[in-house]
């Protein structure tokens, strides 16, 4: 039986668009592909039990702007579920489980915060948060079927 082939191809191209100083700034990448015939059989792998995911979500708006020069503490009950209701506590799954925390969309290192059941811990940092600005606490948690 003969082997199908599988094809992809990457077209570079450059794409100048000018920049204040009217200098080219970004180059783009367009990759298509194109398949003969269909992509090989993904592989069986026989389920002996099932991992289950749980994923709660917390979501707070600053009203004001945080200062975290000395640190700060946000506490749970300032934060809203994805259903939209205003939660008590934070769901946290330890040890079989993580947390992840999101500033403005964008995902933090897990060494300049904490995440207890009551709050979320920013540790001490030469900067400010801005009112407006979008925190995220993402709990994960896994369990066996």
């Amino acid at each position: 039986m003969e082997k199908q082939k599988r094809q992809m191809k990457i077209v570079r191209e450059l794409v100048e668009h000018h920049c204040e100083d009217r200098m080219p700034c970004m180059q783009r990448i367009r990759v298509s592909s194109t398949c003969v015939g269909p992509p090989p059989p993904s592989p069986v792998i026989p389920a002996e039990g099932g991992i289950i995911p749980t994923i709660n979500r917390y979501f707070y708006i600053l009203g004001e702007d945080i200062d975290l020069t000395n640190g700060v503490t946000i506490p749970a009950n300032l934060f809203f579920g994805d259903d939209g209701n205003q939660v008590t506590a934070f769901m946290i799954f330890s040890p079989n489980g993580y947390v992840n925390l999101y500033i403005n969309a964008v995902m933090q290192e897990g060494g300049i915060y904490t995440v207890t059941t009551d709050s979320l811990t920013l540790n001490p940092y030469a900067t400010t948060i801005f009112a407006g600005t979008p925190i995220i606490v993402e709990s994960l948690g896994f369990s066996t079927a």
